[in-house]
């Protein structure tokens, strides 16, 4: 038998519930087995290899619970168009960025952004694209603009809804020429993209990510892949979902933990395709895309809930959410309220929901995965989804207090490539909403992209996602300027910071502030990224 190894941090600021004031950590075979002050542990922990913290942050590492890792690997990679601010800036990216004999994946355009905001047409990405297929996704990952290269791989695509011969490609159109691109990519293209992803998480001080698959998103050779590559040494946990109505053999097949994820029951607002009671402000001709009624949402959650997996959709509308609450009040007649509750089914993104429905959700056990930058990105006065659903609708999306308020658990992901895996600035965003009174404490957001991450995958020892005695040691070390206890609003009395309240304190997130930098990240007490210099 080895004996066992103990590491002890010293001269920190340890973010810990059971230890408010904890400079010290001590973590033995990749658990952590006390927390305190420096002077009891050199006392107790005499023999442990010791780390020098010189005064930085350590806290849980974070979970991203909504994730594509090679379209962001992709992205990483290749080509960015998020700066891109018209038609002839993309076409001379494209120009630049084709190479023979492969397929040109790039992302990111929001002509919301654009000082003009008219789009390529075909006829100009074929001259920019010079034969070669490619590729380019809309923000929203709901749309695409493409080559003819591309759409001559894509069998039955002009027939599809959603197709245009001169505009981007949305609905089923758009998953058709995606999936001709998935194919056209090489094994080694895809690997590597994957490895980027992964590096880049572990960088940002993540430890876990939850892959959002499917046949219409990635395929199952790429979630094969992006599982193996996972389960070597040295890189964060990714947790797989696998989007498909009726594929709970092919998710137990994969290893998927769920037959969720990106399931769609509706499209993206930037896209014009999620689906809606009212229609757009700024298209009155429709109201979106509904892809599943209530009644196919419901035959899948019972048959989820039958074989014991999460069930789970992608749902964004407001008429997508009520068709997805009408399916779980179908569900429940079936197996019963609580066969239903014991499988913490999930939704993502879930932006246009009221009280009501968040009550009835939690009810059931649902888990909201969410994406806090969406509002960053898209909310306020001047934002995307007031162009989309007007004054009177946008400022009520992403109404996350409110949410927690019925009981709703949320998990806080980016669904990067359509946000950054920028875990701090996720946390900023769920504090500092766009709309007074939507916002979480940064307490409460933190959580949200920590331990909730880890419950919403099917965790629920209590202590993963925590530090305190007994948990696995998930843990990054952060190079952090002053830490505060803030609440999401300036208007509210500030909580005690005094260590006797209980309550540790966070990085300051305010607007302005530099956010933490990662220097190591740690997972079951093995190090995935370090830029940190011990001085013992």
């Amino acid at each position: 038998m080895t004996n066992a190894r103990t590491t002890l941090l010293l001269g920190g600021r340890i973010y810990s519930p059971s230890a408010p004031d904890a400079t010290a950590m001590a973590i033995t075979d990749g658990i952590v087995v006390w927390v305190g002050q420096d002077g009891p542990a050199k006392a107790l922990h005499p023999d442990a290899e010791p780390v020098d913290l010189d005064g930085a942050f350590v806290a849980p590492a974070f979970v991203d619970a909504h994730v594509h890792a090679t379209a962001t690997g992709l992205h990483l990679t290749g080509l960015n168009l998020a700066g891109i601010r018209g038609a002839g800036e993309l076409l001379a990216a494209v120009r630049d960025a084709v190479r023979p004999g492969q397929v040109l994946v790039a992302h990111g355009w929001d002509e919301s952004r654009w000082t003009d905001g008219r789009l390529p047409s075909r006829a100009e990405i074929d001259e920019a694209a010079n034969g070669a297929p490619v590729y380019l996704s809309r923000v929203d990952v709901h749309s695409a603009l493409v080559s003819s290269a591309l759409v001559a791989l894509a069998t039955g695509v002009h027939e599809a809804q959603g197709w245009s011969a001169d505009g981007p490609l949305t609905r089923d159109a758009h998953h058709l020429v995606r999936a001709a691109m998935r194919d056209a990519i090489t094994p080694r293209q895809r690997r590597e993209a994957q490895r980027a992803f992964l590096a880049e998480a572990a960088a940002r001080g993540v430890v876990s990510v939850h892959e959002c698959a499917g046949p219409d998103i990635s395929g199952a050779e790429d979630l094969t892949d992006l599982l193996a590559l996972a389960s070597e040494p040295g890189l964060p946990e990714v947790v797989g979902y696998w989007g498909e109505r009726g594929g709970i053999d092919t998710a137990r097949a994969l290893g998927a933990r769920g037959v969720a994820g990106d399931l769609f029951v509706d499209g993206a607002l930037g896209s014009r395709t999620a689906a809606l009671r009212e229609p757009y402000a700024d298209a009155h001709g429709t109201s979106g895309t509904l892809y599943l009624d209530a009644a196919a949402i419901a035959e899948h959650v019972a048959a989820c809930t039958e074989a014991e997996l999460q069930a789970g959709f992608h749902v964004i509308g407001d008429a997508a959410v009520a068709e997805v609450v009408e399916g779980f009040r179908l569900a429940e007649k079936t197996v019963g309220r609580r066969a239903l509750a014991a499988r913490h089914h999930r939704l993502e993104h879930v932006e246009m929901i009221d009280a009501d429905q968040a009550k009835e959700l939690a009810g059931w056990g649902v888990v909201a995965s969410v994406q806090p930058q969406f509002d960053a990105e898209w909310g306020g006065e001047h934002g995307m989804y007031v162009d989309r659903l007007g004054a009177g609708r946008a400022p009520k999306l992403n109404p996350f207090s409110a949410m927690a308020a019925e009981g709703l658990l949320l998990a806080f992901g980016s669904d990067a490539p359509v946000t950054p895996v920028d875990p701090w600035a996720t946390v900023r965003a769920g504090t500092y909403h766009r709309t007074p009174g939507s916002g979480l404490s940064a307490r409460a957001s933190f959580t949200a992209h920590t331990r909730a991450g880890h419950r919403a995958a099917g965790v629920n020892d209590g202590v993963t996602g925590s530090l305190v005695p007994g948990a696995p040691a998930h843990y990054a070390i952060w190079d952090a300027e002053d830490l505060v206890v803030a609440t999401p609003d300036s208007r509210v009395q500030r909580w005690s910071t005094d260590p006797r309240a209980g309550v540790p304190p966070l990085p300051n997130l305010a607007e302005g502030v530099t956010l933490p930098r990662c220097l190591r990240t740690v997972r079951d007490g093995e190090v995935i990224h370090d830029v940190f210099t011990r001085t013992a």
